[in-house]
């Protein structure tokens, strides 16, 4: 059996574009000063060099000539030697200032250069913080990948396990390979319709009912034992066969719902699916509870029943196909169901056994075309019609079709060329609406029973009945409520 074909994920791009990262010299710009006292001696000692030194040239080149030395210290020099002292201590001051002023730039400069080293260096840890931030991502996008390629390698094994145990020749490893596969459709999404496929083809496969009796008859000795091994054989089967079945029901009756949402609660018999199309109902899933399998396509053209429960079944969109069905001895029910989706029945052969349709409720569209009842009983007892059911081209044969009690809201019954060959259809306590369109008229009626009695027709309805009582061989049996009621 191949694997399902389910792609892993896309792989994310995983490119990382980071720009380059300045350079920026790790040491800090430092300032070199003396003290402000060693600073102001050294430039007032280098003044007084200075000068010193060119009033030696001064002398020099003047031939250095001879100073005259009064006897008295006048007015005018002495005024003159305290205008050459303030003039000194002016320059000292004056260079003093020059100093301190010369400091102060240079700390400013330097402080300047510390905010500029500053921000390269903020500039570059917002850098370097990008960068680690894209590494993350990147490396959580690779975790990310590995993990959906390993959950995908898992679902493939499990797969693969369970396909096998499927196809074993022992039931109960059979069993064990259903509950997998169901278990598996419960926890990957993308390769749930597949497992559902596998499912449903085992259904499909060439199926012989056991035979009914006691197997002591079937003889003694060698080929008595193999008669009997072939017996057990079929009843194991038919075991795991109702397995599948009860799996597909109950994924489509969450086990959550409440009582209100239950076919045949108290004061709610029908469930509008309408209603229930796209909610949350249709798809939510409880700790602990099945998930739902609401709009996948169940295949199950050309199976053979020998009794099944699909009872309480809530289809609130997708596809059931039963088309070329075959429904034998045993009791098939889908008493209490809500078809809201589509289920086709086309082509089916309803012989030997009891379906029950009771109480369900149809608000999709159900598809009868070319089925054949042959000795068959098919009930839709105390059932509502809200949508579209097609009876078009069906067979009835010796086989008995009840409408007893049954609700034609709306939509449309149609039975289009349908033959009634023999058996019975019973209608007898319906209720017509005046939104509904029944063509009885549209069918071919060559025998048997046709029972209306005591119907509740609304004005307005569309109830077209062909004249039963000129009908060679036909049985038309109908009463209406004012002569039952006298």
């Amino acid at each position: 059996m191949e694997l399902p074909a389910v792609q892993p994920p896309t792989r994310p791009d995983l490119g990382i574009k980071v720009g380059p990262v300045p350079v920026v010299e790790s040491t800090v710009p430092a300032l070199r000063l003396w003290s402000i006292r060693r600073s102001i001696a050294l430039v007032v000692v280098a003044a007084l060099l200075i000068v010193g030194a060119m009033v030696a040239g001064a002398l020099w080149f003047a031939g250095w000539p001879s100073v005259k030395k009064d006897a008295a210290v006048t007015s005018s020099t002495l005024f003159e030697l305290l205008k050459l002292v303030f003039a000194v201590v002016a320059g000292i001051g004056g260079v003093a200032a020059l100093v301190v002023a010369y400091r102060r730039q240079r700390v400013a400069e330097h402080t300047n250069l510390l905010a500029e080293f500053s921000h390269q260096l903020a500039h570059a840890a917002d850098l370097r913080a990008e960068v680690t931030k894209a590494l993350a991502e990147a490396a959580d996008k690779r975790a990310m990948v590995e993990t959906e390629r390993n959950g995908v390698r898992l679902f493939n094994e499990r797969f693969a396990k369970a396909s096998e145990q499927i196809g074993a020749e022992k039931a109960a490893v059979r069993l064990a390979g259903v509950y997998a596969m169901a278990g598996l459709a419960d926890d990957w999404e993308e390769g749930r319709q597949t497992c559902i496929d596998v499912l449903c083809a085992y259904l499909r496969m060439p199926y012989v009912p056991p035979l009914l009796g006691n197997e002591k008859d079937v003889g003694q000795g060698s080929k008595g034992r193999a008669r009997r091994q072939e017996v057990r054989d079929a009843l194991e089967e038919r075991e795991v066969r109702r397995t599948v079945i009860g799996l597909m029901r109950d994924h489509l009756a969450p086990l959550e719902a409440s009582l209100e949402l239950q076919p045949g609660g108290e004061d709610n018999l029908y469930i509008d699916a309408s209603l229930l199309r796209g909610s949350e109902f249709a798809s939510r899933r409880a700790p602990g509870r099945l998930q739902s399998w609401q709009g996948h396509y169940f295949n199950l053209d050309g199976a053979v029943f020998d009794g099944a429960d699909f009872k309480g079944m809530i289809q609130v969109d997708g596809k059931f196909s039963f088309e070329g069905a075959k429904f034998l001895e045993g009791r098939t029910s889908f008493a209490g169901s809500v078809f809201g989706g589509y289920v086709s029945f086309a082509g089916a052969q309803f012989s030997g056994g009891r379906v029950s349709f009771e109480d369900v409720k149809i608000d999709g569209l159900v598809s009868f075309r070319s089925a054949a009842f042959v000795g068959s009983e098919v009930s839709f007892s105390h059932a509502k019609f809200c949508g579209e059911v097609g009876f078009a081209d069906a067979v009835i044969s010796d086989g008995r079709l009840f409408f007893d009690s049954a609700v034609f809201d709306s939509g449309s019954v149609l039975f289009t060329e349908t033959k009634f060959e023999g058996g019975a259809v019973v209608f007898d306590g319906a209720w017509f609406g005046r939104s509904v369109n029944v063509t009885l008229d549209e069918a071919l009626f060559m025998g048997g029973v046709v029972s209306i009695r005591w119907p509740l027709v609304d004005e307005g309805a569309w109830l077209y009945l062909p004249p039963l009582a000129e009908l060679p061989g036909v049985v038309a049996e109908i009463a209406h409520r004012e002569q039952a009621a006298s």
